[in-house]
């Protein structure tokens, strides 16, 4: 539970973060955003006409100049009458050519964005396909994942280890797509020719290997749709073991490939992702992609959630990298990549936020998954003890939602606060199983689906019966901690309310008093009860919250 020392200090601070607060929103308003932002971060009249259908990627990857050279087969269904299409692609990397049917187009290059005149006539309704011819040295990552671009490095034995990561920057920094997450390919199959004695492992199932001379060509399809930065190449000397996952929906192929030195230790390490199977389609429902089965690929950087193709970095450690970002053991019980990661394929990669503004929808669910993952191993208060203890990460500087149409994502809080959040939701609610309907619901209801926060809210509003909108507008759009308020009146008369919120708010608190626990509804005018006896008022620690007892 919160101590009273700690929740004097929230309240000692509410002038300096309501300062801080309107500070940082006005220079957040006071930003100059560029043309290249509008262009990556918004549908744009040359992206809104045309639905993506499918993908075929070709590309050969050569190390030693750190260079790619390859193509991109577009099919895509028209929606509307529009003869100018976008294509994104960021420098260095060039578009060389673009075809349709044969006959060479032409293309203006502003910035990432390629805008493309089609010669035949688009009728809504036909399906058509563009070839693009595309070259160059891609960005290298210098600190992957966070800052994105392919990782060039080699192995303990000398050889080529490479991985590309772009989640933020985006797929454009590699490979020629429509750049945008609120359009999901419906399948893509990536070809992938790299230097004989190295292996690519792509998303998907593995169709074909082609040997020649001097290279090896292997080709994977993605069945389900993908959303664009969750496409992803991993080359190395690697090898393979695998297992199978008697699920909900049947038998899952679950593969790993790590470096050839690795094999062993993965052997035993990786008997998490088994338990994060358990655990996960328990809280959220079967895996979304049995299709396409799960991998985990051993990469040089710590890890992201590419579909079906997680990536793992973690150097076979518990913890995140040997450490516990909960401060309280229980994060040493587990690989933080493999639960976070893994955890992303139900929310990132199932559901897909349609505005990276929106990324909270991401990051919130799946930081939340670490506690239950423990929860579901190790008991309730484990899970409890963990998401209680990543609180002391949290900044409450800037809102965890960002700025739509802008490719602009909020605050890192949408980890630890979000996960908060979440748990906070689920103590008002107040009926576990319950909790756990909404969780599986929100992935069949969404199903493969990219959405909004306005969507994800209204979801959980309707399965639980509540009115939450002042909830998710407190946690989500504000950077203030609610403080439960409280005094007595006299010896049996509590009155209460919140304070250091938004305008309306009004959230039902579990408390003890006197050895006693009951619920109040708590808003921001003072309420009151009739209790047995006076005394110090205890919250239940699972909300996120302060309490301060004013005389």
């Amino acid at each position: 539970m919160l101590e009273m020392s700690f929740q004097k200090r929230i309240v000692f601070g509410l002038f300096i973060l309501a300062f801080a607060f309107c500070f940082e929103n006005e220079v957040s308003a006071q930003t100059p955003f560029t043309r290249a932002d509008t262009l990556r971060g918004s549908i744009t009249p040359e992206r809104g006409w045309w639905d993506l259908n499918y993908y075929h990627l070709s590309v050969e990857v050569f190390p030693e100049t750190k260079s790619l050279k390859g193509t991109n087969l577009v099919r895509y269904k028209v929606t509307s009458t529009h003869q100018v299409m976008q294509i994104d692609l960021q420098e260095p990397l060039k578009i060389t050519s673009v075809t349709q049917e044969g006959e060479t187009l032409e293309f203006k290059r502003d910035g990432a964005a390629h805008f493309i005149t089609l010669k035949k006539k688009q009728v809504p309704g036909t399906y058509e396909k563009i070839l693009i011819n595309y070259e160059g040295q891609p960005k290298e990552a210098v600190r992957p994942p966070w800052d994105g671009g392919i990782t060039w490095t080699r192995d303990t034995n000398g050889k080529h280890f490479i991985a590309s990561s772009n989640q933020g920057i985006g797929s454009s920094i590699w490979w020629p797509s429509k750049d945008h997450p609120a359009d999901e390919v419906d399948s893509i199959l990536i070809t992938v020719t790299v230097p004989k004695g190295l292996q690519n492992v792509s998303n998907g199932r593995a169709r074909r290997v082609e040997m020649r001379e001097n290279t090896v060509t292997m080709d994977w399809f993605v069945s389900n749709p993908i959303n664009d930065y969750g496409v992803n190449i991993n080359i190395g000397d690697y090898v393979h073991f695998g297992e199978k996952f008697e699920g909900e929906k049947g038998t899952l192929d679950m593969d790993y490939y790590v470096l050839r030195d690795n094999l062993e230790k993965a052997k035993v390490h990786f008997q998490d992702a088994r338990r994060m199977m358990e655990a996960f389609e328990h809280w959220f429902g079967p895996y979304p992609f049995y299709e396409d089965g799960f991998k985990l690929v051993e990469v040089p950087y710590l890890g992201m959630e590419h579909q079906s193709s997680v990536t793992y970095g973690n150097d076979y450690q518990k913890g995140y990298k040997g450490t516990d970002l909960s401060g309280t053991d229980w994060g040493l019980k587990f690989d933080f990549i493999i639960i976070h990661e893994a955890g992303h394929e139900w929310f990132a990669n199932n559901i897909t936020y349609k505005d990276v503004a929106d990324m909270w929808i991401h990051e919130s669910f799946t930081n939340y998954s670490e506690s239950l993952f423990l929860e579901y191993h190790y008991g309730k208060e484990a899970g409890q003890e963990y998401v209680r203890g990543t609180r002391s990460r949290i900044e409450n500087k800037i809102p965890i939602i960002g700025i739509y149409g802008l490719n602009r994502r909020g605050s890192g809080d949408m980890y630890y606060k979000g996960g908060n959040l979440l748990n906070t939701l689920r103590e008002v609610i107040a009926d576990d199983e319950k909790w756990r309907s909404i969780l599986r619901g929100l992935n069949e209801v969404f199903y493969h689906q990219t959405v909004t926060t306005e969507q994800v809210e209204a979801y959980i509003q309707e399965q639980s019966g509540l009115n939450l909108k002042n909830l998710f507008d407190q946690y989500l759009r504000n950077t203030t901690i609610p403080v439960l308020e409280y005094y007595f009146s006299d010896s049996q008369t509590l009155n209460f309310r919140w304070s250091n919120c938004v305008a309306g708010f009004d959230m039902p608190v579990d408390i003890e008093i006197g050895g006693k626990q009951m619920r109040i509804q708590a808003h921001t005018q003072w309420g009151k009860i009739t209790v047995t006896e006076g005394g110090e008022v205890t919250l239940d620690p699972d909300y996120y919250v302060g309490c301060f007892k004013l005389r």
